[in-house]
């Protein structure tokens, strides 16, 4: 048993479990962890937790030239679909030896250059890239930069970078396909930012169902994936003689404040009046003040496939990007008939 306050090292751990220290070395090394046979992997790290053992972060980053860190890009969280993913991928990278250091970036046309010395100075192993507002600037100077990443729940288009996002053209089919069913005519549409991908391939989706069937949206405006616009477009849908019977909003998020209106401001009865179908399923949308029918974007599996690609991506730089789009199901609650 240690003395109390010395300092557990590998050494220790490898005595206590009746190895050598090389392999204890391996089992808390990511890189190598996999040639450690099962049942010796499991004895090394009860030694380690029995002795209060942590592996020296720092030397072992000096020896590999990994610091297993991952550079996690946000431009904001007000979507609560971020906030979940975040959480999703701390624990998903964690479970593969890498921690996360978190930079926010509000306006990418000016941080660009600012957030790359950052991220190189805190000589990230990889980089995730979780918000749909960044500038193509930045991945642009990242790629000059050699530094694995991937974009998450964004899009560009350029096919030489990884990217792992919702089928969103395909989602975008499958809520006009749905609405239409459901017997709606006068079908609106609250956007997703018309400068985001993702945005234009779910309005793009739901233009080209309706047109399958003669028909077309009896208004699309830009709701900026920004609440308060959203807001403000959902008076505007009701201000005309044309006024809606279903919106198919671009995210929850923008969903929520359509609601709001609807239900709050202009007393209306959702479903029976208009239905509203949201885009992402998240936690919110199952409380019982919104029911919101939703397509929900699978984070779980967008985070493990986030995960394996850019884990591939440091072991092996030579790899080809990859691009995965994953479909998107939905989910029916109140808020459509």
């Amino acid at each position: 048993m240690k003395r109390s306050g010395a300092k557990v090292t590998a050494l220790d751990v490898a005595r206590r479990a009746g190895v050598s220290q090389p392999t204890v070395s391996r089992v808390f090394s990511h890189s190598a962890s996999g040639s450690v046979r099962h049942s010796v992997r499991v004895k090394v790290e009860q030694a380690a937790n029995d002795l209060g053992y942590r592996p020296n972060t720092l030397a072992r980053s000096l020896i590999t030239g990994r610091s297993h860190t991952i550079g996690v890009v946000v431009a904001y969280l007000e979507n609560p679909f971020y906030a979940e993913a975040l959480e999703k991928l701390s624990a998903s990278l964690t479970a593969e030896g890498y921690h996360i250091s978190i930079f926010f970036a509000a306006n990418m046309e000016e941080e660009v250059d600012p957030l790359v010395e950052k991220l190189l100075a805190q000589q990230v192993d990889g980089i995730i890239l979780a918000s749909v507002s960044m500038s193509n600037r930045l991945t642009k100077r990242l790629k000059q930069t050699g530094v694995p990443f991937v974009l998450f729940n964004r899009g560009q288009k350029d096919d030489d970078l990884a990217a792992v996002t919702a089928a969103n053209y395909e989602g975008g089919r499958k809520a006009g396909e749905f609405l239409l069913a459901s017997g709606h005519e006068n079908i609106a549409h609250v956007a997703g930012w018309q400068r985001s991908l993702n945005g234009r391939e779910r309005q793009q989706g739901l233009v080209d169902a309706l047109a399958h069937h003669g028909q077309k949206p009896c208004a699309v405006i830009d709701g900026m994936f920004d609440r308060e616009t959203a807001a403000q477009a959902a008076r505007d849908l009701f201000k005309g003689q044309a006024k809606p019977d279903a919106i198919f909003v671009g995210n929850d998020h923008m969903a929520f404040a359509v609601l709001e209106v609807l239900k709050q401001e202009l007393v209306l009865d959702v479903p029976g009046d208009v239905a509203v179908l949201g885009y992402d399923d998240v936690k919110m949308a199952a409380w019982t003040s919104y029911n919101l029918s939703t397509l929900r974007q699978p984070a779980n599996r967008m985070v493990q496939a986030t995960t394996k690609m850019l884990i591939e991506m440091i072991d092996n730089p030579d790899i080809q990007p990859g691009k995965i789009r994953i479909e998107s199901d939905l989910i029916l609650r109140g808020t459509t008939r």
